[in-house]
């Protein structure tokens, strides 16, 4: 590989590191913040769906920039929206305040997957981009865990205000890495070619691709795995801290546990699927990920419920760089920030409802075990749907 493309690499890997670590301290936060704000989970799930609403609408048109205009200026600038918004949620008071902010940083957000999953594997050879994708997704694996040992002490020290003080700092240094190492690709060779085996225009390519039943499918199996990770990284704190009466430090630890062996998973299995293929390890993902929320259901005991976390874990951690890649796999280079971004609608729309109807379960049920039950529900369904896309040739190995 070149080593801009090295230097790439470990730009996404922080640049998705902040970004997921802002996306999921929110649900690290929660159990502290709740009580503050004095609001319903269902307010809470608002919140955090206002945030994916922002994220869902921005994505596409992020995914189509990243793939006409400089990375190197998207990723700075949407980074430092990214930052401002945790920083601001320091200052919310309110439901509306805190919308509003958080979307912010759901803005900022938009550019920290689409773009870099399509920066990444244009820099990287056919053969390594499953490999290289579970490397930039592993940021997430070190940063969530990172962020959940640091934020309890920071929150019994100062407050949970000062929490997001943190993380909007460390967000506003990614910023700076990225306009130090970001580069667009070298441009492809111009080879000789009749009009129709020319590159589409925007309309007529996302016409094409519209039409196309494998974009419709992985979007759909990507909506419930959109659904199914809220669940978990939504409300395990609270569920844990408020259900079962777990200090606030061992509350935030099931997350950490969870995103830690999601290392495991993008090393071995982000290797494993350049060999056997993105949509076997997709199906097995979602299928490891619903099972996972079936045990937080039934166990109560902290060792218990620390291997289910473990075991989601080794289904999560892969599933992002695998929908990511898939999409290089079935699709031409040319569109592959275009079609991640559209299935980033699909995953956009699973996560602004999951919140939501999951905060809405629990305010009127009173039981935590029924959202979990949701969850595996959804990441069954995101399996099934795509078994009958086994047979489907894959443009590239």
């Amino acid at each position: 590989m070149p080593r801009r493309a090295y230097a790439i690499i470990v730009a996404g890997f922080f640049t998705v590191s902040i970004a997921y670590s802002i996306r999921y301290a929110y649900g690290l936060l929660l159990p502290e913040m709740l009580p503050a704000w004095g609001i319903s989970k269902t307010e809470a799930g608002i919140i955090f769906a206002v945030y994916f609403v922002v994220y869902l609408v921005s994505s596409p048109l992020v995914g189509a920039l990243a793939d006409r205009f400089n990375n190197r200026l998207i990723l700075t600038l949407f980074t430092l929206l990214l930052a401002s918004g945790a920083l601001l949620m320091a200052r919310a008071a309110s439901v509306l305040q805190a919308s509003i902010f958080f979307s912010l940083a759901g803005l900022g957000n938009a550019a920290a997957w689409v773009p870099v999953a399509a920066l990444v594997q244009k820099w990287v050879p056919a053969q390594r981009k499953g490999l290289a994708l579970s490397l930039v997704t592993m940021g997430v694996g070190f940063g969530v865990p990172f962020w959940s040992l640091i934020l309890p002490p920071v929150v019994a020290r100062f407050n949970w205000q000062a929490g997001w003080l943190c993380l909007g700092g460390f967000g506003l240094g990614v910023a700076v890495l990225n306009a130090l190492l970001v580069r667009n690709p070298p441009a492809e060779p111009v080879q000789a070619a009749t009009r129709s085996e020319a590159p589409a225009a925007p309309p007529a390519a996302y016409l094409e691709l519209f039409r196309d039943p494998k974009l419709w499918i992985i979007g759909t199996a990507y909506l419930f795995v959109g659904f199914n990770v809220l669940v978990p990284f939504t409300f395990m704190a609270v569920y844990a801290r408020e259900g079962l009466q777990f200090s606030y430090a061992v509350s935030t630890r099931f997350v950490a546990v969870i995103t830690l062996f999601g290392i495991v998973s993008q090393l071995v299995l982000g290797a494993w699927s350049d060999k056997v293929g993105r949509l076997r390890i997709m199906i097995l993902c979602g299928t490891v990920m619903g099972l996972g929320c079936l045990g937080m259901a039934c166990f109560r005991g902290l060792w218990a419920l620390y291997a289910m976390a473990m075991f989601y874990g080794l289904g999560y951690g892969a599933i992002w760089a695998m929908y990511g890649t898939a999409a290089s796999d079935y699709f031409a280079k040319d569109n592959t920030g275009s079609v991640v971004g559209i299935w980033t609608v699909f995953l956009g729309l699973g996560s602004i409802v999951s919140p939501v109807l999951c905060g809405w379960v629990i305010d009127t049920t009173g039981n935590y075990s029924n959202v979990f039950l949701l969850g595996l529900a959804s990441g069954l369904l995101s399996a099934v749907l795509l078994l009958p896309l086994l047979k489907t040739p894959v443009r590239q190995l």
